[in-house]
């Protein structure tokens, strides 16, 4: 657990992390240092949340402190703004890590907040990853929280709606932090190098590839512009291009968050783009995972899942072509492998749509657990021995290779006293039309064996 007043003396960079440095100037400190935001004005982005009239510019203005959730990505300025809560409102904070916190470091928070309340002081705690703690350790902050010992500020990276107790997530207002865009990482990149007073140029080339390498990322930009500043002073070079800034940087990976939210936004993106049949939109999100260090067989798995969930039976050689991929890319590996992925994503936008199969299953899933258990008829039996034929097991089976065509007209598979749900609706695209025209044909040969009846058991209540 660290402790800091907001006093000038306690210190915060545009990422939030504790520093206890020199003077704004000076030359020895990180670049983060000599860029910290002292108010909500020297803030880059969240404009949304900022902005003249926007909500956390009034609260700023009420002068009045309330409990709050900060949720948004890495780099945004989640912690920053929990610290100029407390400059704004002079009051003590007091931040807690939930990755290296326990019961012992809440109750510690607490006992100092009571302190500073005995000389009338206000105190902010904040907790950074409030998503790993525990519920019982979110619960413990419910009573401090209702008596005003304290105003709690969480920060997490999570959808706080999944992460957070109900309980403290109705004492706090949510605030959602946006990414930064490419004019604030611009206008930050000119503080920077400002900043540095250095004598590298970075040509517009360079600074374009900075920007997109930060990928929304304030903490990312000002490390890159760092790294890239010490490798031009170690070369003796005086301009820096995208081609250096490329070579002295080994990795391109973006911000991706296996298991968090922007995994699964991404993921959700890439599955909404097959099924709305855009293939390029489709083709950008698989190849962002890619880039963002996905396992290309987890978005494999993803991509057989859309072939039976969103196109099923109007286009069957989906399913083929997904799990072929698959085994391609096992078989290959990276990068070869990837172009069979690539190959498969791009046919599943290309295809025929249709969720009929997968909603025909949830509702016959569905059906089923509230169903009782219904007996099987007996015509539907096999009777593999003398009792069990004796009792009528099979008797009245018609078998349909013997009739017309190979249909049983007008005979019923289901249990007796059960309508026929009709469940399965073809959609009418790609193949599925031909199933629809094939089912509709076979129906109206049941109506005619049945005396016009559609429905065998239609007199019947649906017990």
């Amino acid at each position: 657990m660290s402790s800091a007043s907001s006093g000038p003396g306690a210190v915060a960079d545009l990422f939030g992390t504790d520093l206890q440095a020199p003077s704004r100037n000076a030359d020895a400190a990180p670049l983060a240092e000599r860029l910290r935001p002292r108010s909500i004005d020297e803030m880059v982005g969240q404009t949304h949340l900022l902005g003249v009239g926007r909500p956390l510019r009034l609260a700023f203005e009420a002068g009045r402190p309330h409990s709050m959730i900060l949720w948004g990505p890495p780099g945004v300025g989640k912690t920053t703004l929990a610290r100029l809560t407390a400059r704004a409102f002079d009051a003590e904070f007091i931040a807690l890590s939930a990755v290296m916190s326990g019961v012992k470091d809440i109750r510690a928070a607490v006992e100092e907040a009571g302190r500073h309340q005995t000389r009338g002081r206000r105190t902010i705690v904040f907790v950074d990853e409030v998503h790993r703690f525990n519920k019982s350790q979110q619960d413990a902050f419910l009573p401090y929280v209702e008596s005003g010992l304290f105003t709690f500020i969480g920060a997490t990276t999570e959808n706080p709606s999944f992460e957070v107790n109900s309980a403290l997530l109705s004492r706090a207002s949510v605030y959602v932090l946006k990414s930064l865009s490419a004019d604030d990482l611009a206008a930050l990149l000119v503080r920077a190098l400002e900043a540095a007073a250095g004598t590298v140029v970075f040509d517009d080339a360079a600074r374009d590839r900075i920007i997109g390498l930060a990928d929304g990322d304030a903490r990312r930009l000002l490390n890159l512009v760092e790294i890239l500043q010490n490798a031009a002073g170690g070369t003796m070079r005086n301009r820096v291009d995208a081609a250096f800034v490329d070579d002295a940087l080994s990795a391109n990976l973006r911000r991706f968050d296996k298991g968090g939210d922007l995994f699964h936004d991404q993921i959700s993106a890439l599955h909404k783009s097959v099924r709305g049949s855009n293939p390029d939109a489709a083709l950008y999100w698989f190849v962002r995972m890619l880039d963002g260090g996905a396992d290309p067989l987890y978005v494999a798995r993803r991509v057989i899942r859309m072939a039976v969930e969103d196109i099923g039976l109007a286009d069957p050689r989906a399913l083929d072509l997904a799990l072929a991929a698959a085994q391609t890319y096992e078989r290959l590996g990276s990068p070869e492998g990837e172009l069979a992925l690539a190959e498969a994503v791009i046919y599943m936008a290309c295809a025929s749509k249709s969720n009929a199969v997968y909603v025909a299953y949830n509702q016959a899933r569905q059906f089923v657990a509230a169903d009782g258990s219904r007996e099987v008829p007996l015509r539907l039996r096999n009777a593999p021995t003398r009792l069990m034929k004796d009792l009528d097991y099979g008797r009245g089976y018609r078998y349909a290779h013997d009739e017309e065509d190979a249909y049983a007209a007008g005979e019923s598979y289901l249990p007796d006293g059960m309508r026929e749900p009709r469940w399965y609706q073809p959609s009418g695209r790609g193949l599925e039309a031909r199933i629809a025209e094939r089912l509709d044909g076979l129906r109206a040969r049941d109506m005619k064996a049945r005396g016009g009846a559609d429905d065998p058991d239609a007199s019947m209540p649906n017990d």
